[in-house]
């Protein structure tokens, strides 16, 4: 199979996506530091590039984010051209581990939340290269984190308040706020 590599601005100008033709993983893995990406031979590689400040997968992409001295148009093509040997050399993104279903935990309101986060929120959500997860629901406010090209974005906040929290709050009369854990 031909590995086609392609790239998508996300809404973060600091990250970039980058498209593969191939599922890379199931479910996501974000590498915040050099150092996270220890058992990640993919990420490790990645984090050898000085322009390189963050990276994260999920199903067909790579989203990584650039230091701020960088210019997509000087790195763009490198980072292509690498995404493509990488995955044609099949090189690991995580070291051999169990991969299961999803699985919710919690009171009825909070599975359910949880569910309408994996169904809805997080398919948009990676669309833009990012990743959101469940952390908890107390009192009303249900707490996400917000990984890959949302964290730190300008837009994410907007996304939270303006499409999470509405989205939560017609489905689970229960939920009156969402807030974003910061990493």
């Amino acid at each position: 199979m031909t590995i086609n590599v392609y790239t998508e601005q996300t809404p973060n100008p600091a990250t970039m996506k980058f498209m593969v033709n191939k599922l890379l993983i199931n479910g996501s893995e974000d590498f915040a530091t050099k150092e996270s990406a220890e058992h990640s031979p993919f990420a490790k590689e990645l984090f050898k590039f000085n322009f390189v400040a963050g990276v994260f997968f999920a199903s067909n992409f790579v989203t990584v984010t650039k230091t701020e001295d960088a210019e997509w148009a000087d790195i763009e093509a490198i980072l292509k051209e690498f995404v493509k040997g990488a995955v044609e050399s099949e090189l690991k993104i995580k070291e051999a581990t169990s991969e299961e279903a999803p699985s919710f935990e919690g009171t009825e309101t909070e599975i359910k939340i949880q569910q309408i986060l994996h169904d809805y929120v997080r398919p948009a959500v990676e669309q833009d290269g990012g990743a959101i997860s469940y952390k908890s629901f107390d009192e009303g406010v249900v707490t996400v984190e917000l990984r890959g090209s949302c964290s730190g974005c300008p837009s994410s906040t907007m996304t939270l308040k303006s499409g999470i929290q509405n989205l939560l709050q017609r489905m689970v009369p229960e939920v009156t706020d969402v807030v974003s854990e910061a990493l």
